[in-house]
């Protein structure tokens, strides 16, 4: 049986040990392919095939449900759950997304794309069945990365106490969580599985029912008993500390070994620990070498190995660049990131001042507060978070950052439209969560000079600042973008194809940085028809001077706003409102709606949103017609 005909987990179980190797093989050859064409998460998804697959052919999924943790590493699980004929459709618009996902399949049972999340999503299902009297495992897998987020340590302190048949797997990747290892591991590991261990746990519960009070008693000497002794031979094991059993390291890739202790695992009642080690990029060598480089990677060549080529530098590089000049200039400059050096662009200011330098792990909430912290030492820290992670750390903005008057710089990437990750990662809501905190700056740069201009602004701020900017190469640069303007005013580009052409004839598009690019090249679809729009590039979403704004707009014949954000609690919504109070009424705003949007390029997500080029267009072309 080759992969293409695998329906669903119950036909891997048929299958030789022979088969599940040949199987195995197959399955990493369709991903680095897949991936390869369509790009993705590579590393990852290739780390855990062996894994994945004793998993399937252990337990009954659907009743025994997986849940996995920011699930971009669930390809093979997608494989081996019946979606092998839409693989190929792997994170393009309309086809099959790169993480779990509902509408899907049965056995996806969240949509999932942050991480840390796994272990509570699991205890709060598994509660649920027991409540309903439904049977069956849950069993979370978790990178040792995702366990640095407080969230999984807040589950697993719950868990302890509360999950009989709670599985969770320790997919250990790249840093050790524990060092125990060798014999006594092993012989412990044992211990726990084995049937007669299980039998007398069972029986000291029964003890504890049928004598209330010495049954307490003689339980409570047993479990001090049995922690002694783990902690003769475990002195770090945090999680037999927490109500778990614990069984590892196992090797991650040895498929035979992993479900024959899968098996004993599986008859265990109580909540378990397994701990997995895995190599991330298994069987692709350049992943191998470099995991980070490959773990979100574009459409590849797998023969010269290299990543999709740029043709322009990117706002992620100009903030690289920027970092590494005001560093040298600012040496209270820091730099932070939760577990995305390399995606955020600080890996080169990491390698030039690593003093200056903190990785906190995937822990959004305390990256903020570590950042007000340094603050209010006298550093200036820089914290660099992808928009859609930033939505975990708004109460951290406001009480630790705003509320304590302290000066920070939070760069937001990957704001606006973010193409392939789907609904999960859309960087559409941090201008509607954010604009209402008080003292915050909000800044949106739209050129690779404008973002210098903002950058500046931010370090000589004596107030926290947010920059946000697209995943997407920087546009061409114009000189009005290396003034430096005054608060809350942003910068008018004039076409100069309509020099002699009044405002009253003429349109005004306004747009936040992100939206920029689109806003040129509609304006460029206008020119074909001669019909002569400027631009306003906000660069400063909060404050906003609408008094400069007006003076400007008010000879407008029209405004089309453009936004990349979500359209509730908008700047546009805000803008509109004032101009309604001045008596302007020619206007239209293009955002994003208030719903998910899914997979797909950047112009097929703008397109679904209705902002588009061609959208933004016909919008100017009915302010005109007005």
């Amino acid at each position: 049986m080759n992969l293409a005909e695998i329906k669903s987990p119950e036909d891997i179980k048929k299958l030789s040990q022979k088969e599940i190797y040949q199987l195995i093989k197959e399955i990493r050859t369709t991903i680095i392919e897949t991936v390869g064409q369509n790009g993705g998460h590579l590393a990852s998804n290739l780390g855990v095939v062996e894994l994945t697959v004793a998993l399937h052919r252990v337990f009954n999924s659907p009743k025994d449900a997986i849940i996995w943790d920011v699930s971009h590493q669930c390809y093979t699980h997608k494989l081996l759950t019946g979606r092998y004929s839409e693989f190929s459709t792997l994170r393009q618009n309309k086809g099959i997304t790169g993480f779990t996902n509902t509408s899907e399949s049965e056995h996806d049972f969240f949509i999932s794309g942050h991480a840390s999340t796994s272990i509570s999503s699991a205890l709060g299902l598994l509660t649920a069945r027991r409540l309903q009297g439904k049977t069956g495992k849950v069993i979370a897998v978790i990178g040792d990365g995702a366990l640095t987020g407080g969230m999984a340590f807040e589950a697993l302190s719950h868990g302890g106490q509360l999950a009989d048949n709670l599985i969770v797997i320790l997919n250990d990747n790249q840093m050790s969580i524990d060092h125990n290892t060798g014999s006594i591991s092993r012989y412990l590991s044992r211990l726990t599985m084995s049937k007669s261990y299980q039998s007398f746990r069972t029986n000291i519960g029964s003890l504890k029912k049928i004598l209330p009070f010495k049954g307490r008693h003689v339980a409570k000497f047993i479990y001090r008993f049995k922690r002694s002794l783990k902690g003769l031979f475990f002195t770090n094991n945090l999680f037999t500390d927490l109500g778990f059993q614990y069984v590892g390291p196992l090797d991650g890739h040895n498929e035979v070994s992993l479900e024959n202790v899968l098996k004993r695992v599986s008859h265990i009642r109580g909540p378990v620990v397994v701990h997995v080690v895995t190599k991330k990029g298994k069987g692709y060598k350049p992943a191998e070498e470099n995991p980070g480089q490959f773990h979100g990677v574009g459409p590849f060549n797998k023969v010269c190995d290299t990543s999709e080529i740029k043709k322009s530098k990117t706002f992620t590089e100009v903030f690289s660049d920027l970092m590494i000049e005001y560093g040298e200039r600012y040496p209270q400059l820091a730099g932070i990131t939760a577990a995305m050096a390399q995606g955020t662009g600080l890996s080169e200011f990491s390698k030039k001042y690593p003093e200056r330098f903190f990785d906190v792990g995937i822990a959004e909430e305390h990256a903020v507060t570590f950042a007000g912290g340094l603050a209010k030492g006298g550093m200036i820290p820089v914290t660099a978070i992808y928009s859609t992670f930033m939505q975990r750390s708004v109460d951290q903005l406001i009480h630790d950052i705003s509320l304590q008057n302290v000066h920070g710089i939070f760069v937001l990437d990957r704001a606006g439209p973010v193409p392939g990750d789907g609904v999960t990662h859309q960087g559409i809501f941090d201008i509607s969560l954010l604009r209402g905190i008080p003292d915050i700056k909000m800044l949106s740069p739209a050129t690779e000079w404008d973002f210098h201009a903002c950058f500046d602004f931010a370090v000589r701020s004596e107030k926290s600042v947010v920059i946000r900017y697209p995943k997407n190469a920087c546009p061409e640069d114009r000189n009005e973008f290396k003034e430096k303007s005054q608060l809350g005013q942003g910068i008018l580009i004039k076409n100069l194809k309509g020099e002699k052409i009044s405002e009253s004839e003429k349109a005004l598009i306004v747009c936040t940085g992100g939206m920029y690019s689109e806003s040129l090249y509609a304006q460029k679809i206008l020119e074909k028809e001669n019909l002569i729009s400027d631009i306003y590039s906000l660069r400063f979403i909060k404050p906003f001077d609408f008094e400069y704004f007006y003076n400007i707009a008010e000879k407008y014949k029209g405004i089309v706003f453009i936004e990349d954000g979500i359209i509730t609690g908008s700047i546009s919504c805000s803008i509109y409102e004032q101009l309604l109070i001045n008596n302007y009424r020619n206007f239209k705003t293009g955002a994003f709606q208030e719903k998910y949007y899914p997979q797909g390029t950047r112009k097929e997500i703008l397109q679904q949103a209705g902002i588009a080029p061609e959208n933004i267009a016909a919008m100017v072309k009915e302010v005109l017609n007005a």
